[in-house]
């Protein structure tokens, strides 16, 4: 039996096939399937058939049944079955959707990405907030520091003020010496005066006496003892030279202040100034290199217009800051001079005053910014400034093409020109109706582009920036406008200075004579 068990549970081969129909054996020498009757069973079939099975039924005797291990056999085979019919299945649906693989490694590839990017803005976002506490403490700081050098301010002045206190006092004294002698002068020389003059009178009465002398005898011998003893009837002359040297000692006074005020300018304020200057002695904050240098480390610089529209921010004009002559439209994205006809604004702090200038509500600090503009008429300009731009003067540092925390492109009708600090170059460009302005803070970077079909440079700007830039925009003459584009909105076909017709350009002609 043990042989028999072993036989069993080998694999079907050609030599336990039925003699009669090559079916598969049930394991002995005849099959099930050709003993004709039903009745009829193999032999030995038979014999385990006919005897009671144990409960059990997997062993008899210490050995496996014959029963048991045909439907062994029989499960092996089915199981093997449904495997292959499985795996034609699958090869099946991977033959009829090929692109399945590719499109999970895509998807795999891209769920990949999507948790580095997550991670990374975890740690932009932590990065961020680390900033804001250290701006915080840097606020606090500086409050601190600022109230320490006060302090010295203070104590310095009052020291310089003690100074100019005693030289006041010692040039004071001076001067009430010089009084003092010359009132003692004048009081001697008055004195002497008095006393030169009883003795005058004295001689006068004594000339009458002689004069009512009728005796000639007597008149020639009073008058010749009078004249023996007759004193000295000169007087001195009387020279009072107290204006000359208060003039003098006056034009020292006026002469020293203006010595001490020029060297006070000169030892305080230009050398603070110059101090204030210098990068290393300057008051800054510098958050820009906290973050924005690691991300723009292997990012490229953009160079078509899709990759610049990556980085495109949405703009709208300020109305808290819009000049009275500019009116705005388009839910603040177009803006328009109307000169002379001005609008109802209110009066704020932050309105242009003087010069027709709007800013923008946003404002461009750390990392890479841009946006578009579609400007009209010369005399437009376009760019950036600093918020602390003064709003109510008439000088040239109020302007964006004046101070140097301020750059701009203007149009001029014929060609563009660039202002900064005042200073213009004009630049040798083709007519662009919409310009581009891109703003790299980290690298220090004011790009101006003419936005057609390809991006083409017009101007850039190399600076330090130490504030939030704003887009600042200047209309100065009628009927300019500039109106800021939506990112990724078509292009316009459409130059600077829309062609007029004869008769509009004599009226406008007239107007500008």
């Amino acid at each position: 039996m043990a042989d028999t068990a072993a036989e069993e549970a080998a694999p079907i081969s050609a030599q336990q096939l039925c003699q009669v129909c090559s079916g598969e054996l049930c394991c002995h020498s005849v099959c099930g399937s050709c003993l004709g009757d039903k009745s009829k069973r193999c032999p030995e079939c038979v014999k385990s058939t006919d005897k009671p099975e144990p409960a059990d039924g997997p062993k008899q005797n210490g050995t496996e049944t014959d029963a048991p291990v045909i439907d062994s056999k029989k499960e092996q085979s089915q199981d093997s079955k449904t495997a292959e019919e499985t795996k034609i299945q699958e090869d099946l649906q991977e033959s009829e959707d090929p692109k399945k693989p590719e499109e999970e490694k895509k998807e795999v590839k891209e769920e990949r990405e999507l948790r580095e990017k997550q991670t990374e803005m975890v740690k932009t976002v932590t990065a961020a907030e680390n900033a804001i506490n250290k701006l915080q403490l840097n606020t606090v700081s500086i409050e601190h520091s600022v109230t320490e050098v006060r302090a010295v301010i203070e104590s310095q002045f009052e020291e310089l003020q003690a100074v100019v206190e005693r030289a006041k006092r010692e040039v004071t004294e001076i001067l009430e010496g010089e009084e003092k002698q010359a009132l003692r002068q004048a009081e001697g020389i008055r004195v002497h005066l008095e006393q030169r003059c009883t003795e005058l009178k004295k001689t006068q009465a004594q000339m009458e006496k002689l004069s009512k002398n009728k005796n000639d005898v007597d008149f020639l011998q009073e008058y010749s003892e009078w004249k023996k003893e007759a004193t000295d009837v000169s007087l001195p002359g009387v020279y009072i030279g107290l204006m000359d040297r208060l003039n003098s000692f006056s034009r020292v006074i006026v002469d020293s202040t203006q010595e001490l005020c020029t060297m006070v300018v000169s030892s305080y304020i230009e050398k603070v100034k110059d101090t204030c200057k210098n990068d290393k002695m300057g008051i800054k904050t510098t958050v820009q290199a906290i973050v924005a240098a690691k991300q723009n480390m292997s990012i490229p610089d953009p160079v078509t217009r899709d990759d610049f529209l990556k980085y495109a921010a949405h703009v709208s004009f300020d109305a808290d800051t819009a000049h009275k002559f500019l009116r705005l439209t388009e839910e603040n994205r177009k803006v328009t001079n109307t000169t002379p006809w001005q609008h109802p604004y209110p009066d704020l702090p932050e309105r242009f005053e003087n010069w027709r200038q709007v800013l923008a509500v946003e404002s461009f600090y750390l990392g890479r910014r841009y946006f578009e503009a579609d400007i009209s008429g010369e005399g437009t300009h376009i760019g950036l400034t600093y918020k602390s731009i003064d709003r109510k003067g008439n000088e040239s540092n109020s302007c964006i093409t004046g101070n140097n925390f301020s750059w701009c492109l203007q149009w001029n009708g014929r060609t563009f020109s660039a202002w900064h600090s005042d200073v213009e170059t004009p630049l040798n460009v083709e007519k662009f109706t919409r310009i581009g302005v891109y703003v790299d803070y980290t690298k220090g970077l004011l790009a101006f582009y003419g936005v057609v079909d390809t991006m083409t440079l017009i101007h850039e700007y190399r600076a330090e920036f130490l504030e939030p830039l704003y887009p600042a925009f200047w209309l100065s003459k009628k009927e300019n406008i500039v109106a800021l584009v939506a990112p990724g909105e078509p292009l316009r076909l459409k130059s600077p200075s829309p062609p007029t017709s004869p008769a509009n350009g004599a009226v406008v002609s007239k107007m500008a004579a």
